[in-house]
């Protein structure tokens, strides 16, 4: 059935950061693109106001006109390269703040998740790219920066370029159901999502303050570059500027450097908030010795241990993790406010 241009303008003001009008118009790669990035942080929805009409077109060729495209490599797109090289540092973010407690995460880990998103533009529209040559160029480059952050830039650079030389028009396959499309996205989606919700939910405290870590981290990569890294940081506090706003503190300074400190002392908060539960629950007060802290803790070990509680063994169960929890977090050392940056 044809594709209306009427129906794709409204499903795109309506839904278009979600991807709603890719749905529609049979985009599965560009709709799962724009639900991972809501719209490539709004500004790919923007710009595509002007594009939908050539989309629909494309979307409502025979399938005679599909198949003779099959032999032609499509022209070489600076716009996507760069897109390739966004998501995948994108991705890798991503995976840097949830999955890097894995073992073994910049061998296996991080190439994955910067190479899917690397293909996944390259799968945009009616384009696609070899997903073994791409995903090989990411592990191949992998171990050469092994254990550093910055091992994102060399692999999604890698990983783009493979993507690149590998491009090819995607072949005519027979139409599926909605069912089976929104089934496929849906795992898709929760592939991305279920890790960082998992490590946002059950480990909130680490995972803010993980990602201030990691975004000064990225950011100190443009410090090379005077124009870029304003730019990246302006991209970075947008959603931090968006939520101020919201909350009705509109005011910001002039510099990036108090803004970053705000955002941070935020971040802390929660930190500081967990560090006085756990003074609570060993019932000691704020800037207690070492000493005091471990012999609190033997203390509390011996009175509430399950083998010592057999007639209440889930209660003592229960307080002796809340103990362990608590001395866990006061053993470790508190950085200095500035260290991230």
């Amino acid at each position: 059935m044809a594709k209306g241009l009427l129906v794709t303008y409204a499903l795109w003001a309506v839904g278009g950061p979600a991807g709603l009008h890719h749905l529609y118009l049979g985009r599965d790669s560009h709709a799962l693109l724009w639900m991972l990035t809501l719209g490539g942080g709004g500004l790919g929805w923007l710009w595509e106001f002007w594009k939908l009409p050539s989309f629909v077109a494309q979307a409502n060729r025979t399938q005679r006109q599909r198949q003779s495209s099959g032999g032609r490599i499509p022209p070489l797109s600076l716009i996507r390269f760069v897109a390739q090289m966004t998501v995948g540092i994108y991705f890798g973010l991503v995976a840097l703040i949830s999955l890097s407690f894995m073992a073994n995460f910049y061998i296996v880990g991080l190439p994955l998740a910067v190479g899917l998103g690397v293909l996944l533009v390259a799968a945009v529209g009616n384009q696609t790219s070899d997903f073994k040559n791409t995903l090989g160029a990411a592990f191949l480059t992998s171990p050469l920066f092994y254990g550093r952050p910055i091992a994102i830039l060399p692999i999604s650079l890698a990983a783009s370029i493979t993507a690149q030389k590998h491009r090819r028009y995607k072949a005519s396959v027979g139409s599926e159901t909605l069912s089976v499309r929104l089934y496929r996205l849906g795992l898709a989606y929760l592939a991305f999502t279920g890790p960082l919700a998992y490590s946002a939910v059950c480990n909130t405290a680490a995972t803010l303050s993980y990602v201030a870590e990691t975004l000064g981290s990225f950011l100190s990569w443009f410090s090379f570059f005077p124009l870029l890294g304003p730019l990246m940081e302006s991209v970075l506090l947008l959603p931090y500027r968006a939520w101020r706003l919201l909350v009705g503190d509109p005011g910001f300074s002039s510099g990036y450097l108090q803004e970053w400190e705000k955002l941070y002392e935020f971040v802390s908060s929660f930190q500081n908030e967990k560090r006085q539960l756990a003074y609570q629950v060993l019932n000691l007060s704020e800037g207690a010795t070492n000493e005091e802290i471990h012999q609190r803790y033997r203390e509390l070990v011996k009175i509430w241990h399950p083998d010592h509680n057999l007639h209440w063994t889930q209660e003592a169960q229960r307080h002796f993790l809340e103990i362990q929890a608590a001395y866990e977090v006061l053993s470790q050392p508190r950085k200095p406010g500035g260290s991230w940056r």
